[in-house]
């Protein structure tokens, strides 16, 4: 035994040591920290000179073990100080430090002087040292649940592997001295196994203190009420746990027959009711209820519910999850048992729309249903009604009925509105709360701000919506803006073989213009039936033609007023691109310079030429023309137009985005009262 002991504790020894020599030729050295590991290393060589030496006890090893206990505890402090406050002794000077000092003199005094603790041993049952190391791990987690909980996200990395090795060191120590306080004497099993596991804690250790020199000041602090709640819980639980581990050692020794299996029976059941207490809704309302009165001057954290909803708010995808999250997050403000949430409808009618345990009888849902009064009461005072409030103050709700819900078993307990821009979007039913309580004037404007919070994300959602909604049916209008377009340049071919049909119907070159126009029409009439079909426009091939042929046999089709006319010294232009597409887009732009061209001596002109490697298309007029704010803020916006009815206002905007998409460039001169040069530059083919 003596001999594992030995080795145990040497190989922590060693462990400690090349700790405290890592730490000390460091060129940045934290003493706090070179402290801790050269005491860990006297208590561990401590031990070890025990096992060798017949004239030393292992009691004797205490007080350096409440030394090295010490130099961690200023150690975590420091770094929760610097955390907190913004310096490392802040902590270390609160009035906290003063009972702990008191303790841990007293630890020391008891295990220094042996007459000390003969004197006070008649007086206590137990012995007193267990009891001092047990509180001690107690304190240290305590003292790093609150650094880990006090480090914002960003630098926990920083901290995870020494709060990780000092909590499983101090986890040891508990379970050792919390087994020997049961026993009264020492537990040399789980004592002689710590000195493997503290070498073992080591390199946690050593990997922790290079990343301490990055843990910057956070003069954020976190909520005094998560602090005071969740160190009284972890505190109370470590008591909790003390107190029954002394009542099992008494039934152990009440009946020497049972003694052991009382004991373990009790002490089962002791932590089945701890673990039945922490998952109890019941009895965290109560823990929230009394330290709400008892501690704190304000009941809610304002700053940290908001926030924590807004970052709740953000992970939703749909307006399914965004109803449970209002009654969910309604329900645990106020720790009510159930809820429902009622929607106003399009009709503007309220309409349940969720609920979690919502025990109402069909009576109740009625009126809810069906009642006017009670959303025009709640538009009109922005209140919470408070059933509770209206049973020891019924004055206050003199102006509504509200006897549908006024009965001894009613479920009812409050009807919280959700306004956003002052109109009522929804409201919430939230049934009896899981421990009895009164709301004062700061439960109230919780409620109306989150409800107004919780509205905003209703109307975002239903914004949403009906963006989306009409989406589609912005592009079931832009699908049939596109045909109607097509169809109406179509028609305007086709009227004007109607008007010279009497004067040129003799003509036989006339017969095979129109025969040429009809077939194109053709062909313009089956695009457009297979995107009524499929519901957009089918893929379009590319093809390689030429832009003199192209105009000449526009020219020759398109019989406008004025004329057009038509300019180019090129026999030749090979251009890659989609023959319907750029017809169709040439020819709006020539019939739209003739509409702008009604006038004596008006004249339309097209000129073909080339620059470097693009084609040039300069379609010009002497018309009505544009001023340049027109040209910048409308004449390509989709489905603005001058035209009024006449017109669907995506002509241009149609020509430049095929144009752009085909590695080519438009551009447009006008000036109001002189004339308007539409300019259009594509690849010729050879570049492709």
């Amino acid at each position: 035994m003596e001999s594992f002991i030995f080795l145990s504790y040497l190989t922590s020894t060693i462990a400690y040591t090349s700790l405290f020599l890592f730490a000390i030729i460091r060129k940045k050295r934290y003493w706090l920290f070179i402290l801790s590991a050269l005491l860990s290393a006297f208590w561990s060589g401590a031990i070890v000179r025990t096992t060798q030496d017949s004239q030393f006890f292992l009691a004797d090893t205490l007080i350096f073990e409440t030394l090295r206990n010490v130099s961690w505890f200023f150690l975590l402090a420091a770094l929760l100080s610097r955390q907190k406050y913004g310096n490392d002794y802040q902590y270390i000077r609160s009035r906290l430090a003063l009972p702990i000092g008191l303790f841990v003199s007293f630890a020391a005094s008891i295990e220094a002087f042996p007459n000390f603790l003969d004197f006070i041993h008649p007086w206590i049952q137990a012995d007193p040292r267990f009891f001092a190391h047990v509180v001690s791990a107690v304190l240290g987690l305590i003292l790093i649940e609150q650094l880990y909980r006090n480090t914002p996200l960003n630098q926990r990395w920083n901290l995870k592997f020494i709060c990780l090795g000092l909590a499983a060191l101090f986890v040891a120590d508990l379970f050792t001295y919390s087994k020997s306080l049961l026993y009264k004497h020492l537990d040399i099993a789980s004592w002689q196994s710590r000195g493997i596991i503290n070498a073992l804690l080591v390199p946690f250790l050593a990997i922790a203190l290079p990343r301490l020199d990055d843990v910057n000041q956070n003069l954020e602090q976190t909520s005094p009420r998560k602090t005071v709640f969740y160190t009284t819980i972890l505190f109370g639980c470590g008591v909790y746990l003390i107190l029954m581990s002394a009542a099992g050692y008494y039934l152990k020794h009440a009946n020497a027959e049972w003694g052991e299996t009382v004991q373990t029976v009790f002490i089962f059941l002791a932590i089945l009711l701890l673990a039945v207490s922490f998952t109890s809704g019941k009895i965290r309302a109560l823990a929230k209820v009394y330290f709400g009165k008892h501690f704190f001057h304000y009941s809610y954290d304002y700053r940290e519910e908001w926030l924590k909803i807004s970052k709740a708010l953000a992970k939703l995808e749909s307006l399914e999850e965004l109803k449970n999250f209002i009654i969910t997050t309604l329900m645990s403000l106020v720790e009510s048992s159930g809820g429902g949430l009622w929607l106003k409808n399009e009709q503007g009618q309220f309409v349940l729309a969720a609920e979690q345990n919502l025990r109402l009888t069909p009576q109740e849902l009625d009126h809810l249903k069906n009642g006017k009064h009670l959303p025009e009461y709640l538009a009109n005072k922005q209140w919470v009604i408070d059933f509770f409030e209206l049973a020891h103050a019924p004055e206050v709700y003199e102006d509504i009925d509200l006897s549908p819900w006024c009965y001894e078993d009613s479920q009812v307990w409050l009807i919280v509105p959700l306004f956003h821009l002052n109109h009522l979007e929804a409201f919430a039913v939230l049934t009896q709360p899981r421990v009895p309580r009164k709301l004062n004037w700061e439960d109230h404007d919780l409620l109306k701000t989150v409800g107004m919070q919780l509205a905003n994300a209703i109307a975002l959602n239903k914004a949403s919506e009906a963006l989306a909604s009409n989406r589609q049916f912005e592009a079931y209008h832009r699908l049939s803006a596109y045909l109607v377009h097509d169809l109406k340049n179509i028609t305007a071919q086709i009227s004007l073989i109607v008007k010279n049909a009497d004067k040129h119907k003799h003509n036989p070159d006339f017969f095979d213009d129109t025969i040429d126009t009809l077939n194109n029409v053709f062909h313009k009439m089956q695009h457009i039936v297979e995107q009524l079909r499929q519901g957009n426009a089918p893929p379009s091939s590319d093809s390689q033609i030429n832009l003199v042929d192209v105009i000449l046999k526009i020219k020759r089709h398109h019989i406008g007023s004025p004329p057009l006319q038509f300019e180019t010294t090129l026999e030749n232009c090979i251009i890659r691109a989609n023959l319907t597409k750029l017809n169709s887009i040439i020819t709006n732009l020539i019939q739209n310079a003739q509409e702008a061209t009604q006038k004596p001596g008006g004249w339309v002109k097209l000129v073909l030429s080339t620059d470097q490697d693009y084609a040039v298309i300069d379609i010009m007029d002497n018309g009505v023309g544009m001023d340049q704010q027109f040209i910048a803020e409308r004449l390509f916006k989709p489905f603005d137009t001058t035209k009024g009815n006449a017109g669907m206002g995506i002509g241009a905007y149609e020509a430049r985005d095929y144009i752009l998409k085909n590695a080519g460039k438009m551009n447009v001169k006008s000036q109001p009262g002189e004339g308007t040069s539409f300019t259009l530059h594509l690849p010729l083919a050879h570049n492709q």
